[in-house]
Protein backbone atom coordinates (compact mmCIF):
# COMPACT_ATOMS: atom_id res chain seq x y z
CA UNK A 1 0.00 0.00 0.00
CA UNK A 2 1.11 3.51 0.82
CA UNK A 3 5.15 2.63 1.17
CA UNK A 4 5.24 0.70 -2.41
CA UNK A 5 3.71 3.73 -4.20
CA UNK A 6 6.56 5.20 -6.84
CA UNK A 7 5.92 8.51 -5.32
CA UNK A 8 7.33 6.99 -1.73
CA UNK A 9 9.60 5.06 -3.00
CA UNK A 10 10.61 7.59 -5.10
CA UNK A 11 11.29 10.00 -2.38
CA UNK A 12 13.41 7.56 -0.38
CA UNK A 13 16.70 8.43 0.65
CA UNK A 14 19.79 6.56 2.30
CA UNK A 15 22.62 7.36 4.27
CA UNK A 16 26.22 6.17 3.77
CA UNK A 17 25.49 3.94 6.89
CA UNK A 18 22.71 1.68 5.29
CA UNK A 19 24.52 2.10 1.56
CA UNK A 20 26.93 0.30 2.97
CA UNK A 21 25.61 -2.03 4.99
CA UNK A 22 23.03 -3.07 1.45
CA UNK A 23 26.16 -3.67 -0.63
CA UNK A 24 27.47 -5.80 2.68
CA UNK A 25 24.27 -7.93 2.22
CA UNK A 26 24.95 -8.54 -1.58
CA UNK A 27 28.73 -9.24 -0.50
CA UNK A 28 27.21 -12.12 1.68
CA UNK A 29 24.73 -13.11 -0.26
CA UNK A 30 27.25 -13.96 -3.11
CA UNK A 31 29.26 -16.58 -0.78
CA UNK A 32 26.23 -18.77 -0.21
CA UNK A 33 27.24 -21.08 -2.77
CA UNK A 34 31.09 -20.91 -1.48
CA UNK A 35 29.82 -22.16 1.26
CA UNK A 36 27.40 -24.65 0.16
CA UNK A 37 29.93 -26.14 -1.74
CA UNK A 38 32.45 -26.66 1.19
CA UNK A 39 30.24 -27.71 4.09
CA UNK A 40 27.48 -29.94 2.42
CA UNK A 41 27.13 -31.99 5.28
CA UNK A 42 27.50 -28.41 8.22
CA UNK A 43 24.81 -27.04 6.07
CA UNK A 44 22.48 -29.83 6.75
CA UNK A 45 22.77 -29.55 10.38
CA UNK A 46 22.05 -26.25 10.59
CA UNK A 47 18.94 -26.25 8.33
CA UNK A 48 17.34 -28.49 10.86
CA UNK A 49 18.36 -26.63 13.98
CA UNK A 50 16.66 -23.46 11.58
CA UNK A 51 13.97 -25.17 10.86
CA UNK A 52 12.66 -25.77 15.17
CA UNK A 53 14.51 -22.16 16.27
CA UNK A 54 11.69 -20.67 13.35
CA UNK A 55 8.94 -22.96 14.30
CA UNK A 56 9.67 -21.87 17.98
CA UNK A 57 10.57 -18.00 17.88
CA UNK A 58 7.77 -17.22 15.42
CA UNK A 59 5.31 -18.72 18.04
CA UNK A 60 6.73 -17.56 20.56
CA UNK A 61 6.94 -14.26 19.91
CA UNK A 62 2.87 -14.56 19.56
CA UNK A 63 2.64 -16.03 23.15
CA UNK A 64 2.34 -19.66 21.90
CA UNK A 65 4.67 -22.15 23.77
CA UNK A 66 5.58 -25.60 23.66
CA UNK A 67 7.45 -28.24 26.28
CA UNK A 68 11.23 -28.33 24.55
CA UNK A 69 10.29 -32.07 24.04
CA UNK A 70 7.24 -32.31 22.00
CA UNK A 71 7.97 -29.21 20.01
CA UNK A 72 11.01 -31.26 18.30
CA UNK A 73 8.99 -34.21 17.93
CA UNK A 74 6.09 -31.74 16.04
CA UNK A 75 8.88 -29.76 14.15
CA UNK A 76 11.36 -33.18 13.12
CA UNK A 77 9.02 -35.94 13.57
CA UNK A 78 5.57 -34.65 12.02
CA UNK A 79 4.15 -35.88 15.44
CA UNK A 80 0.43 -35.30 15.88
CA UNK A 81 -0.69 -32.23 17.86
CA UNK A 82 -2.57 -33.21 21.21
CA UNK A 83 -3.67 -29.07 22.28
CA UNK A 84 -4.16 -25.46 20.61
CA UNK A 85 -0.55 -24.29 21.28
CA UNK A 86 0.64 -27.55 19.36
CA UNK A 87 -1.85 -27.20 16.88
CA UNK A 88 -0.87 -23.59 16.54
CA UNK A 89 2.91 -24.82 15.93
CA UNK A 90 2.33 -27.73 13.44
CA UNK A 91 0.40 -25.18 11.25
CA UNK A 92 3.78 -22.80 11.31
CA UNK A 93 6.22 -26.03 10.48
CA UNK A 94 4.01 -27.19 7.21
CA UNK A 95 3.81 -23.86 6.11
CA UNK A 96 7.49 -23.30 6.91
CA UNK A 97 8.40 -26.58 5.02
CA UNK A 98 6.38 -25.75 1.88
CA UNK A 99 8.11 -22.36 1.37
CA UNK A 100 11.84 -24.28 2.27
CA UNK A 101 10.55 -26.40 -0.56
CA UNK A 102 8.53 -24.43 -3.20
CA UNK A 103 9.45 -21.14 -2.47
CA UNK A 104 10.58 -20.77 -6.69
CA UNK A 105 7.23 -21.64 -7.35
CA UNK A 106 5.13 -19.49 -5.09
CA UNK A 107 4.42 -15.97 -6.32
CA UNK A 108 3.49 -13.42 -3.96
CA UNK A 109 -0.27 -13.25 -4.80
CA UNK A 110 -3.35 -12.93 -2.87
CA UNK A 111 -3.95 -16.76 -3.57
CA UNK A 112 -0.51 -17.70 -2.00
CA UNK A 113 -0.94 -15.50 1.20
CA UNK A 114 -4.60 -17.25 1.37
CA UNK A 115 -2.99 -20.62 1.20
CA UNK A 116 -0.18 -20.52 3.58
CA UNK A 117 -2.69 -18.63 6.07
CA UNK A 118 -5.11 -22.04 5.25
CA UNK A 119 -1.91 -24.36 6.14
CA UNK A 120 -1.42 -22.23 9.56
CA UNK A 121 -4.57 -23.00 10.34
CA UNK A 122 -4.85 -26.48 9.16
CA UNK A 123 -5.24 -28.04 12.71
CA UNK A 124 -7.29 -25.41 14.37
CA UNK A 125 -11.20 -25.64 15.19
CA UNK A 126 -11.63 -22.53 13.31
CA UNK A 127 -10.72 -22.15 9.77
CA UNK A 128 -8.01 -20.41 7.92
CA UNK A 129 -7.54 -18.45 4.64
CA UNK A 130 -10.03 -15.79 4.96
CA UNK A 131 -9.69 -12.06 5.29
CA UNK A 132 -10.84 -10.68 8.32
CA UNK A 133 -14.32 -9.82 8.96
CA UNK A 134 -14.12 -7.40 12.04
CA UNK A 135 -11.88 -4.62 12.58
CA UNK A 136 -8.91 -5.61 14.60
CA UNK A 137 -6.94 -2.47 16.53
CA UNK A 138 -3.38 -3.59 17.50
CA UNK A 139 -3.44 -3.32 21.58
CA UNK A 140 -0.89 -3.11 23.43
CA UNK A 141 -1.90 -4.67 26.92
CA UNK A 142 0.34 -4.39 30.30
CA UNK A 143 0.32 -5.98 33.18
CA UNK A 144 -1.41 -3.35 35.91
CA UNK A 145 -4.31 -4.02 32.94
CA UNK A 146 -4.00 -0.53 31.10
CA UNK A 147 -3.90 -1.01 27.38
CA UNK A 148 -2.50 1.48 24.65
CA UNK A 149 -3.70 1.28 21.41
CA UNK A 150 -0.46 0.83 19.19
CA UNK A 151 -1.66 1.05 15.52
CA UNK A 152 -5.30 1.05 13.62
CA UNK A 153 -5.00 -1.42 10.75
CA UNK A 154 -7.16 -0.95 7.72
CA UNK A 155 -10.66 -1.25 8.24
CA UNK A 156 -11.99 -5.14 7.39
CA UNK A 157 -14.10 -3.97 4.24
CA UNK A 158 -11.38 -2.62 2.67
CA UNK A 159 -8.41 -5.45 3.44
CA UNK A 160 -9.41 -7.44 0.55
CA UNK A 161 -8.82 -4.14 -1.35
CA UNK A 162 -6.02 -3.22 0.56
CA UNK A 163 -3.86 -6.78 -0.22
CA UNK A 164 -5.22 -6.67 -3.83
CA UNK A 165 -3.26 -3.15 -4.08
CA UNK A 166 -0.38 -4.51 -2.22
CA UNK A 167 0.21 -7.40 -4.39
CA UNK A 168 -0.17 -5.48 -7.34
CA UNK A 169 2.36 -2.27 -6.36
CA UNK A 170 5.16 -4.95 -4.94
CA UNK A 171 5.03 -6.32 -8.83
CA UNK A 172 4.91 -3.20 -10.72
CA UNK A 173 8.13 -1.94 -8.59
CA UNK A 174 9.80 -5.05 -9.51
CA UNK A 175 8.77 -4.54 -12.90
CA UNK A 176 9.77 -0.87 -12.82
CA UNK A 177 12.61 -1.75 -10.63
CA UNK A 178 11.76 1.04 -8.42
CA UNK A 179 13.81 0.31 -5.54
CA UNK A 180 16.28 -2.91 -4.24
CA UNK A 181 14.71 -5.80 -3.35
CA UNK A 182 16.32 -5.48 -0.22
CA UNK A 183 13.91 -2.18 0.13
CA UNK A 184 11.11 -3.58 -1.11
CA UNK A 185 10.77 -6.81 0.81
CA UNK A 186 10.43 -5.26 4.55
CA UNK A 187 8.73 -2.80 3.16
CA UNK A 188 5.96 -5.75 1.87
CA UNK A 189 6.24 -6.64 6.21
CA UNK A 190 5.74 -3.26 7.31
CA UNK A 191 2.47 -2.85 4.76
CA UNK A 192 1.45 -6.28 5.59
CA UNK A 193 0.68 -6.05 9.11
CA UNK A 194 -0.39 -2.18 8.74
CA UNK A 195 -3.34 -3.97 6.81
CA UNK A 196 -3.53 -6.80 9.27
CA UNK A 197 -6.01 -8.70 6.74
CA UNK A 198 -7.03 -11.25 9.10
CA UNK A 199 -8.51 -11.92 12.35
CA UNK A 200 -5.29 -13.60 13.70
CA UNK A 201 -2.10 -15.25 12.83
CA UNK A 202 -0.55 -11.93 11.28
CA UNK A 203 2.39 -11.85 12.75
CA UNK A 204 3.22 -15.22 11.59
CA UNK A 205 2.36 -14.47 8.40
CA UNK A 206 4.46 -11.36 8.25
CA UNK A 207 7.92 -13.56 9.05
CA UNK A 208 6.70 -16.39 6.52
CA UNK A 209 5.92 -14.45 3.69
CA UNK A 210 9.50 -12.36 4.19
CA UNK A 211 11.65 -15.56 3.81
CA UNK A 212 9.34 -16.54 0.85
CA UNK A 213 10.20 -13.04 -0.43
CA UNK A 214 14.00 -13.05 0.62
CA UNK A 215 14.51 -16.67 -1.04
CA UNK A 216 13.00 -15.15 -4.44
CA UNK A 217 16.13 -12.84 -4.86
CA UNK A 218 18.45 -15.79 -3.49
CA UNK A 219 18.80 -14.30 -0.04
CA UNK A 220 18.18 -17.91 1.62
CA UNK A 221 20.23 -17.40 4.73
CA UNK A 222 16.73 -18.31 6.93
CA UNK A 223 17.18 -21.77 5.52
CA UNK A 224 19.43 -22.27 7.70
CA UNK A 225 19.85 -19.83 10.84
CA UNK A 226 16.67 -18.63 11.86
CA UNK A 227 15.82 -15.11 11.33
CA UNK A 228 12.12 -15.78 13.60
CA UNK A 229 14.89 -16.55 16.30
CA UNK A 230 16.89 -13.55 15.94
CA UNK A 231 13.35 -11.43 15.73
CA UNK A 232 12.54 -12.99 18.78
CA UNK A 233 15.84 -12.24 20.64
CA UNK A 234 15.85 -8.69 19.72
CA UNK A 235 12.09 -8.00 19.73
CA UNK A 236 11.91 -4.93 21.87
CA UNK A 237 13.45 -2.82 18.51
CA UNK A 238 11.33 -5.39 16.15
CA UNK A 239 8.19 -4.17 17.96
CA UNK A 240 9.93 -0.50 18.62
CA UNK A 241 10.68 0.25 15.04
CA UNK A 242 7.21 -1.45 13.37
CA UNK A 243 5.42 0.84 15.44
CA UNK A 244 7.63 4.06 14.74
CA UNK A 245 7.55 3.13 11.08
CA UNK A 246 3.63 2.49 11.08
CA UNK A 247 2.98 6.35 12.53
CA UNK A 248 1.27 8.33 9.71
CA UNK A 249 1.30 5.52 7.62
CA UNK A 250 -2.70 5.89 6.32
CA UNK A 251 -1.61 9.31 4.92
CA UNK A 252 1.46 8.10 3.69
CA UNK A 253 3.33 10.52 5.86
CA UNK A 254 5.62 8.10 7.56
CA UNK A 255 9.36 7.38 8.05
CA UNK A 256 10.34 3.54 6.80
CA UNK A 257 14.20 4.36 8.15
CA UNK A 258 13.84 2.63 11.81
CA UNK A 259 12.32 -0.19 10.37
CA UNK A 260 14.15 -0.10 7.54
CA UNK A 261 17.77 -0.25 9.36
CA UNK A 262 16.33 -2.73 12.06
CA UNK A 263 15.20 -5.33 9.35
CA UNK A 264 18.59 -5.11 7.50
CA UNK A 265 20.71 -5.08 10.74
CA UNK A 266 18.58 -8.54 11.64
CA UNK A 267 19.52 -9.54 7.92
CA UNK A 268 23.28 -8.81 8.81
CA UNK A 269 23.34 -10.38 11.81
CA UNK A 270 22.20 -13.69 10.74
CA UNK A 271 24.83 -13.68 7.65
CA UNK A 272 27.36 -13.16 10.35
CA UNK A 273 26.04 -16.21 12.39
CA UNK A 274 26.22 -18.25 9.39
CA UNK A 275 29.58 -17.42 8.54
CA UNK A 276 30.50 -18.51 12.01
CA UNK A 277 28.87 -21.18 12.34
CA UNK A 278 29.48 -22.88 9.10
CA UNK A 279 33.29 -22.51 10.05
CA UNK A 280 32.93 -24.18 13.20
CA UNK A 281 30.74 -26.98 11.77
CA UNK A 282 32.75 -27.77 9.03
CA UNK A 283 36.04 -27.05 10.81
CA UNK A 284 35.16 -28.04 14.96
CA UNK A 285 32.14 -30.68 14.80
CA UNK A 286 32.79 -31.44 10.50
CA UNK A 287 33.85 -34.55 11.99
CA UNK A 288 30.32 -36.03 11.83
CA UNK A 289 31.12 -35.64 8.20
CA UNK A 290 34.62 -38.00 8.55
CA UNK A 291 32.14 -40.41 10.71
CA UNK A 292 29.97 -41.05 8.08
CA UNK A 293 32.75 -41.66 5.71
CA UNK A 294 34.52 -43.83 7.77
CA UNK A 295 31.69 -45.80 8.94
CA UNK A 296 30.56 -46.51 5.01
CA UNK A 297 34.00 -47.09 3.90
CA UNK A 298 34.04 -49.89 6.73
CA UNK A 299 31.24 -52.17 5.45
CA UNK A 300 31.88 -54.57 3.62
CA UNK A 301 27.92 -55.85 2.93
CA UNK A 302 25.46 -53.46 1.53
CA UNK A 303 24.05 -51.08 4.42
CA UNK A 304 21.43 -48.54 4.48
CA UNK A 305 20.92 -44.97 5.88
CA UNK A 306 19.44 -45.95 9.08
CA UNK A 307 22.60 -48.43 9.72
CA UNK A 308 24.86 -45.44 9.41
CA UNK A 309 22.66 -43.72 11.14
CA UNK A 310 22.28 -45.94 14.03
CA UNK A 311 25.80 -46.34 14.44
CA UNK A 312 26.99 -42.46 13.99
CA UNK A 313 24.79 -40.97 17.03
CA UNK A 314 23.85 -37.19 16.99
CA UNK A 315 24.50 -37.41 13.48
CA UNK A 316 21.70 -36.49 11.50
CA UNK A 317 19.71 -38.19 8.42
CA UNK A 318 20.15 -35.78 6.36
CA UNK A 319 23.91 -35.03 6.82
CA UNK A 320 24.25 -38.64 6.47
CA UNK A 321 22.61 -38.63 3.12
CA UNK A 322 24.74 -35.55 2.15
CA UNK A 323 28.07 -37.43 2.96
CA UNK A 324 26.45 -40.50 1.18
CA UNK A 325 25.81 -38.50 -1.75
CA UNK A 326 28.90 -36.59 -1.73
CA UNK A 327 30.87 -40.39 -1.72
CA UNK A 328 28.61 -41.37 -4.89
CA UNK A 329 29.75 -39.15 -6.60
CA UNK A 330 32.74 -39.73 -5.78
CA UNK A 331 32.93 -42.80 -7.19
CA UNK A 332 33.60 -44.60 -3.16
CA UNK A 333 29.79 -46.16 -3.45
CA UNK A 334 26.98 -46.92 -4.79
CA UNK A 335 23.56 -47.32 -4.29
CA UNK A 336 21.23 -50.05 -5.31
CA UNK A 337 17.64 -49.54 -5.24
CA UNK A 338 15.13 -47.12 -4.25
CA UNK A 339 12.75 -45.86 -1.58
CA UNK A 340 13.05 -47.05 1.96
CA UNK A 341 14.56 -50.45 0.88
CA UNK A 342 17.49 -48.72 -1.05
CA UNK A 343 21.38 -49.93 0.00
CA UNK A 344 24.30 -48.49 -0.33
CA UNK A 345 27.80 -51.15 -1.77
CA UNK A 346 31.28 -49.81 -0.68
CA UNK A 347 32.52 -50.21 -4.08
CA UNK A 348 36.08 -50.69 -2.82
CA UNK A 349 34.95 -53.63 -1.06
CA UNK A 350 33.35 -55.62 -4.08
CA UNK A 351 29.72 -54.89 -2.49
CA UNK A 352 28.61 -54.32 -6.10
CA UNK A 353 29.34 -57.85 -7.18
CA UNK A 354 28.41 -59.48 -3.97
CA UNK A 355 24.84 -57.69 -4.04
CA UNK A 356 24.80 -59.12 -7.23
CA UNK A 357 25.68 -62.42 -6.90
CA UNK A 358 22.91 -62.68 -3.93
CA UNK A 359 20.08 -61.09 -6.69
Amino acid sequence: MQSLTPDFLAALRYDGLQLATLRTLGEYQGKQQLYAAQSPEALADLRQIAVVESTESSNRLEGVVVAPGRLKSLVIKNAVPKSRSEQEVAGYRDALALIHEAAADMPFSEGVVLQLHTMLYRYMPQPGGRWKAANNDIIERHPDGSTRLRFQPVAAHLAPIAMGELTGRYASALDRHLADPLVLVPLVMLDFLCIHPFPDGNGRMSRLLTLLLLYKFDYVVGRYISLERIFEESKEGYYETLEASSQGWHEGKHDVKPWLDYFWGALLRSYKEFEVRVGTLSHGRGSKGDRVRAEALERTQPFSISEIEEACPGVSRDMVRLVLRAMKAEGLIASTGKGRSAKWVNLASGGVNKERQHA
